[in-house]
């Protein structure tokens, strides 16, 4: 029979059900469930199973690591999921998935709205990819989607494993130089992998330009970028760039021109957008702004809309 995984929140779920009919009134509230984060693992490639789910689950891996060969429609940068998600996402320095299908459905302060894990999949493909978004109940969606329960079986709902909480954040945050990092970007061998133009090569993804990540990427803020850099690059030596080097190096990559990312303006609704986010939201003007931006093919499959209503006219569904 397929292997079938139920998440942790469901089966606690089912236990304070059964405690509250036989306990009554007098039942004591659930205690947290512990977390070992030292001693809990996540399933590796070899730990798939050889069943219906455990070939979704290899196809979802798949799409991860070949994203624009598996759907030229949808990614159409030179960047894979694994371009930022590295070691098929179970790196800890490089904004890791794993536990990523126990924290969603979440609050999205740049949405403003409760999302699911589905469009926070396709906030990837949109922006970070700088593609178009995946038809939410596809295969493709459904694969990636049990790809991500894999990698978070037994890790409880809500946990954030460290790292998690996008990439890697600094304590201080520095003001980049472009001058110097332009310097650094040769000195560092940026050059040998990412091509003194920011081109890429094969699956070295471009640094900036039409096929390079959309100016609503994460990585397109310079601290979010400092960090990735400090945390994973080069990928000879990674670790050795001081904090001062990452962050000229993202001013400098940053500076370029790159992907618009339509609707980005609607950004942070409630206001509080981060001050390094490179273009104008609500109460917030944009910080060092790209030289230029790339008009997007397909505008209309590069907006992901918040989750809809789907109550009466002038109501909701059980709510106010």
């Amino acid at each position: 029979m397929p292997s079938v995984m139920k998440p942790m929140g469901v089966l606690l779920c089912g236990a304070v059900m059964a405690a509250a009919a036989c306990g009554g009134a007098d039942t004591k509230p659930a205690t947290a469930v512990s977390f070992n984060e030292d001693a809990w693992h996540p399933k590796l490639e070899a730990d798939i199973p050889n069943d219906s789910l455990g070939a979704s689950i290899k196809r979802g891996l798949y799409l991860l690591r070949f994203t624009p060969e598996s759907l030229p429609q949808y990614a159409t940068s030179s960047l894979r999921c694994t371009s930022c998600h590295q070691n098929d996402g179970l790196k800890k320095t490089s904004a890791p998935l794993t536990g990523a299908h126990s924290r969603f459905p979440k609050y999205m302060p740049r949405s403003g709205a409760v999302i699911s894990l589905a469009d926070r999949v396709n906030y990837c493909f949109t922006r970070s990819l700088a593609g178009n978004a995946i038809p939410v109940g596809s295969r493709e969606m459904v694969d990636i989607l049990s790809y991500l329960a894999f990698i978070s079986y037994d890790v409880p709902v809500g946990t954030k494993i460290a790292g998690t909480n996008g990439i890697i954040s600094m304590k201080d945050t520095l003001v980049g130089d472009i001058a110097r990092g332009e310097q650094l970007f040769t000195a560092k061998t940026c050059v040998t992998c990412h091509g003194p133009e920011g081109k890429g090569n094969g699956p070295i993804p471009a640094l900036w330009g039409a096929t390079s990540y959309s100016i609503g990427a994460s990585m397109a803020r310079e601290e979010r970028a400092a960090s990735f850099i400090m945390h994973n690059m080069p990928q000879t030596a990674p670790g050795t760039l001081t904090a001062q080097e990452a962050f000229d190096l993202a001013a400098y990559i940053n500076s370029h021109p790159r992907p618009d990312s339509p609707g980005k303006e609607g950004d942070w609704p409630m206001g509080g957008a981060p001050a390094d986010v490179p273009y104008d939201t609500k109460d917030h003007k944009a910080h060092r702004p790209p030289a230029s931006l790339v008009t997007r093919a397909n505008p209309q499959g590069t907006l992901v809309p918040n989750p809809p209503s789907v109550g009466r006219a002038g109501g909701t569904l059980g709510a106010k």
